[in-house]
């Protein structure tokens, strides 16, 4: 049975697979023929799975589920990883985080969440490209190239526009573009993701995805490449808010059904100021009617939401992220050099590479590939690797520093939640809000609202909720997909 790749989610194959309508192995084979289509025009996938291997997994799950062994909600049903999730070599799949340093790299097992996949029997059809160690490589580096994978780009767009600011309307946004492009171009129904800052919501947003980076700290991150223990967080990107938060329970480990009185039932939600809570010039310049197309909208699905129930305060106010303290980066620095990237050479059995020294090492040794000078852009400096390299702070004044971010950002948070009555605050996908989230350490989800008639780029909310609030944030994005329009699907 044939299904459109474009637009049926996981719930949907689910379903296909429950009434033996269709088998895991069909699914993977239509869409490994969607990667063959368009995979060389986006340049989403960093390192696909071997077609045998591949096959070889959905088969045995096939026969797994006739014998009546199913091993969760998704069994069967394929995902993308972005190449920061440490895969056994014995899958056929790297783990680079986009950088040459670490080709031939080899680990003897899945890091803690790819196995936690694969044991509820999903199947990982391949790594997504990213951002360069999600960033922390060059200032100023276009989303979505990485030395060892290139550019990724949008599947609405299919070009970044010359002299491109790094959020600007045709950028893919965000280290984890790949994951994201994948799952809007059809090469998947689920992708994982991670973010620093903005890495799960700019680029879901600008593909039209629902998504969510959890709260911080509470997933287990052995095997998995983070820029820092402070602000990362892994989530899940997918076409429905019922795929994420499936997956999110899987990943979780605890249920995050809505409750059965009603969909808007315990839920108040606080929407920020869109013409003042929107991308500055200098990191995403405005074109006609750009600006106010995403006002308009906006406004309309407050409205919306307003109708069908919701409970909701309109234009609510809070302090922008320039009032919190400017550690932001010592912070990123230090727990780059001196937990993030040792953690991710323990994975390995084999790796050439032991440090930040290495890395800058190997980098400019290698300059030709690893710091390249194409025609279109220039990625020749590695600075934000040398000054992680450089730092010199000790560990007790950066926890002093982390204890002050998060307390200035959850005071901030924690205020309006109290003062306004909410528990879900709201702001345009294009903004700022996620740096909140990111310094309190807690969960922000994304939905789509719509297309930009400039360049077809989607764009949505992004929505943040206290700590361990996943479930008032699925809620509010089950109850949202049932009111607002469909999700906007690229024209391939």
């Amino acid at each position: 049975m044939a299904f459109a790749v474009l637009t049926t989610n996981a719930v949907e194959l689910q379903r296909l697979l429950q009434e033996n309508n269709i088998t895991s192995a069909q699914i993977v084979e239509e869409y490994l023929r969607q990667i063959d289509r368009y995979e060389p025009k986006l340049n989403a996938l960093i390192s696909p799975a071997p077609r045998d291997k591949v096959l070889r997994v959905a088969k045995d799950l096939d026969e797994e589920r006739q014998r009546g062994q199913i091993r969760g909600p998704f069994h069967g049903v394929p995902i993308i990883l972005k190449d920061s999730f440490v895969t056994d070599s014995g899958l056929g799949m790297s783990t680079t985080v986009g950088s040459y340093a670490f080709v031939g790299a080899k680990a003897l097992k899945n890091g803690a969440i790819t196995q936690r996949l694969i044991d509820a029997g999903l199947i990982i059809l391949g790594k997504g490209n990213m951002t360069e160690f999600a960033g922390m490589k060059m200032t100023m580096m276009m989303p979505g190239w990485s030395a060892h994978g290139g550019q990724t780009l949008s599947p609405y767009i299919w070009k970044i526009e010359e002299n491109e600011k790094i959020l600007g309307h045709s950028a893919p946004g965000g280290s984890s573009t790949g994951s994201a492009v994948a799952v809007a171009a059809g090469f998947s129904p689920l992708a994982m993701a991670t973010e620093t800052i903005g890495s799960i919501v700019t680029p879901s947003t600008r593909a039209g995805l629902y998504a969510l980076k959890p709260t911080i700290g509470v997933q287990d991150t052995t095997g998995l490449y983070t820029m820092t223990d402070f602000f990362d967080s892994p989530g899940p990107m997918a076409k429905s808010a019922a795929d994420v938060r499936v997956l999110s329970e899987i990943l979780l480990g605890r249920p995050l059904n809505a409750p059965e009185l009603g969909p808007w039932e315990g839920l108040s939600v606080g929407f920020l100021d869109p013409s003042t809570w929107c991308m500055s010039p200098e990191l995403c310049p405005q074109f006609e009617g750009t600006a106010e197309q995403m006002i308009e909208e906006y406004e309309e699905s407050v409205s919306a939401l307003r109708r069908a129930g919701c409970l909701l305060k309109d234009k609510v106010h809070c302090k922008d992220p320039s009032v919190l303290p400017t550690t932001i980066l010592p912070i990123a620095y230090w727990d780059f050099k001196h937990l993030c990237i040792p953690r991710f050479v323990d994975s390995f059995h084999e790796c050439s590479i032991t440090s930040v020294e290495d890395i800058v090492k190997f980098n400019k040794e290698n300059a030709e590939k690893a710091l390249p000078a194409l025609l279109n852009a220039a990625f020749t400096e590695h600075n934000d690797l040398e000054n992680a390299m450089k730092t010199t702070d000790k560990k007790d004044h950066i926890d002093e520093l982390k204890s002050d971010l998060r307390k200035a950002a959850r005071d901030i948070l924690d205020e309006i939640f109290g003062k306004e009555e909410i528990n879900i605050l709201a702001a345009p996908g294009d903004s700022a809000l996620c740096i909140h989230a990111a310094a309190a350490g807690y969960p922000i989800a994304t939905v789509p609202i719509g297309q930009l008639r400039y360049n077809s780029r989607p764009f949505g909310l992004c929505l943040v909720a206290r700590a361990d609030e996943e479930k008032t944030l699925l809620q509010f994005m089950e109850a949202y997909e049932k009111v607002a329009r469909g999700r906007p699907v690229p024209n391939l």
